[in-house]
């Protein structure tokens, strides 16, 4: 039968989102072009934030409607539980994030005319087939890039976030286990991966990723850089990324793999959500704005040019104007090459949804708009230094908007767009030096050498 699997949230969706299709597909099922071509289709759902859940959950109601066989996956369903069937009485099936593996079979038994109303939430088991990745060629998934996730869960507990209670304890995969995936996606033409987890520099941290004897030519202690540099030896892959990380996961260590390993980018997402102490505290965030750029600058001094990009919410409960003034400082003080600003909103289940929502709307609106005219002037500033340089590309393809150009990004994830030169044939892939010749805060502007 044709399956269709649409996709809301973060990049960890998107990685089990990719395994759902592999694990489909080897049960002899066949990917549809779009919903309207599926008879099957399988909504991978957000919770992070109310809006986003609804989304979810309404998309799977008028996939209902349309009388299409519809499951619901992911956090979203962690969190509803059983009250899942409550708003979507003729829902076929519900599957928590860590029991994707079962979809085929629960689709299987649906199909046959089995049971339906199926609901497997879990614990903190790990999902069968998490390291498949469907075929390109039958998929939409790139054939030059992909998502390998390292772990699991998150144990930090930050007042706000939900995350924890929808995806369970950390679990980090074997490392043997991520090094032979990563393998095996180089062989079949992958030159990009991105190593995922909601903490992904805690990888190691509860559960061993290394068993005794494994080689560690580096001489690592800690278990993620040693990763990397593992990696990093691998013949064919071009490039290592990873996301997203805790400033507590800033040690020497880790800035001495970006120093010896050149296939790491020299780019690190590193939220920091505000900066004041008060407010840090409260959110459970474990550190301080000291420590926070302590960090920053540790990764600064080995490359100037480091591009560091952040998360930061604006009117958490009890935000005053001298905690968003601080706030507005470190970011100025780090020197971000790109934020993402969110408006705070009480998630029900979280510490934080318990502590008045003090800050008004009208508020956290101004807020946010000043802190994005802020790091437009920044963007525009730090990308400026690049002009005059010759910036590594991977070419991902046509640019979106002028289909007469290239876009790629450089090892920094800025965007490069170029113009193709008559008699170059650019291939999707393929690593090519561009020299920068104008900047704007999102985007460099360069010409192909």
């Amino acid at each position: 039968m044709k399956f269709f699997v649409h996709t809301y949230g973060c990049q960890m969706n998107v990685r089990d989102s990719e395994a759902v299709e592999a694990l489909m597909i080897a049960a002899g099922h066949e990917r549809a072009r779009s919903e309207e071509d599926a008879e099957i289709v399988i909504v991978n759902s957000c919770t992070v934030r109310q809006k986003a859940e609804e989304k979810a959950v309404g998309k799977a109601g008028n996939l209902i409607a349309a009388k299409k066989i519809t499951g619901l996956m992911g956090c979203a369903v962690k969190r509803m539980g059983e009250d899942v069937f409550k708003r979507l009485p003729k829902l076929d099936f519900a599957v928590g994030p860590r029991c994707f593996g079962l979809i085929p079979h629960i689709v299987d038994r649906i199909t046959a005319g089995g049971e339906r109303h199926v609901i497997e939430t879990g614990a903190d088991e790990v999902p069968d087939g998490i390291g498949a990745h469907p075929d390109s060629s039958k998929s939409g998934a790139s054939p030059f890039q992909a998502y390998v996730t390292v772990l699991l869960g998150c144990d930090n507990r930050c007042s706000y976030c939900i995350v924890p209670d929808v995806r369970g304890h950390e679990y980090s995969r074997p490392a043997n286990e991520v090094i032979a995936e990563v393998k095996s996606l180089v062989e079949n033409g992958v030159k990009e991966v991105c190593l995922l987890g909601q903490s992904v520099l805690r990888y190691g941290v509860r559960n061993p990723a290394w068993r005794d004897g494994d080689p560690n030519p580096g001489g690592f202690k800690e278990a993620f850089p040693r990763l990397l540099h593992a990696l990093n030896g691998i013949p064919g892959l071009e490039r290592i990324r990873f996301t997203s990380a805790h400033p507590k996961g800033c040690t020497d260590e880790l800035v001495r793999v970006y120093r010896e390993c050149p296939k790491v980018c020299r780019h690190l997402h590193l939220p920091v959500q505000s900066g004041s102490d008060r407010i840090l505290s409260g959110m459970g965030r474990r550190y301080t704005r000291d420590e926070y750029l302590s960090a920053v600058s540790k990764l600064r001094t080995l490359d100037p040019g480091f591009a560091v990009t952040t998360d930061v919410i604006v009117g958490y409960p009890g935000e005053t104007d001298e905690d968003f003034e601080m706030t507005r400082s470190l970011m100025e003080e780090a020197g971000f090459d790109n934020s993402f600003i969110f408006k705070y909103s009480p998630r029900p289940g979280t510490r934080s949804a318990l502590l008045p929502d003090d800050v008004p709307v009208a508020e956290k609106e101004r807020r946010d708009q000043v802190l994005l005219a802020d790091q437009e002037k920044r963007g525009a500033r730090r990308n400026g230094l690049l002009v005059g340089s010759v910036r590594r590309v991977l070419a991902e393809g046509p640019s979106k908007r002028n289909p007469a150009r290239w876009s790629g990004r450089d090892g920094g994830n800025r965007i490069v767009v170029w113009d193709v030169k008559e008699g170059v044939v650019e291939r999707q892939g393929s690593l090519v030096d561009i020299k920068i010749t104008e900047a704007h805060p999102q985007t460099l502007i360069g010409e192909r050498i």
